[in-house]
């Protein structure tokens, strides 16, 4: 997917009641590149995320996703992991990753295979066997972050990657975003902190009050 255009969003705006969530705003994200979006708490990140994914509908503009209107056969092409994750606490490690994997239409031998070679390389075999409600704080966001890409999307949305993880592991998910920024995935990481991105991302953002600022 390198180069192909994975998101464009062309004068989208979103009010709620008296609210201007987001206003007139314009990006377009392609395939083998990582865009920082990044505004502080309350800026409209969420929003334009939401928007893009069909979750919610703009009030005006237009989004096409992976070529058009976001569809269902879409839906297993992309990857999200919002700030909020959750995954069932009381199911094993590897028996979540290889339900979410058959969801995202894998296949069961496919998503077993996955799930091993991600567990192994985030360090996390060992844990395979554990309830999610026993991993720790760093253990779980890496079990999130295998959960959101083993089905290996076109397009990653993720919102704050590095929240929570100590050093070792933020270079861990840090390589494996790089990897897939080689292998033509087109990746939003979505933060507040100007230092996670200025590193990986080949354009960002800015956004205040729903608003491009730069």
């Amino acid at each position: 997917m390198n180069g192909t255009v994975a998101l464009d969003v062309q004068s989208v705006s979103k009010r709620y009641a008296a609210v201007q969530a987001v206003k007139d705003l314009s990006f377009t994200v392609r395939g083998g590149e990582i865009f920082g979006l990044l505004g502080p708490n309350g800026a409209g990140k969420t929003t334009t995320i939401r928007m893009s994914l069909d979750i919610i509908k703009p009030t005006s503009g237009e989004i096409s996703v992976l070529g058009g209107p976001m569809t269902e056969g879409k839906k297993s092409r992309i990857g999200y992991l919002p700030e909020e994750r959750g995954l069932y606490d009381d199911m094993t490690l590897l028996d979540t990753l290889l339900f979410l994997g058959q969801l995202k239409g894998l296949s069961s031998q496919t998503a077993r295979k996955r799930a091993e070679s991600y567990l192994r390389e985030v360090k996390l075999w060992d844990a395979r066997d554990r309830k999610i409600e026993a991993l720790s704080q760093g253990m779980n966001q890496k079990a999130q972050f295998v959960a959101g890409t083993m089905h290996e999307p076109d397009l990653l949305i993720i919102d704050e990657p590095f929240s929570g993880l100590d050093p070792v592991n933020t270079r861990i998910i840090k390589d494996l975003l790089l990897r897939m920024r080689d292998e033509g995935t087109a990746i939003i990481m979505s933060t507040h902190q100007m230092h996670r991105v200025e590193g990986m991302c080949e354009r960002i953002l800015l956004i205040d009050h729903g608003q491009r600022v730069l």
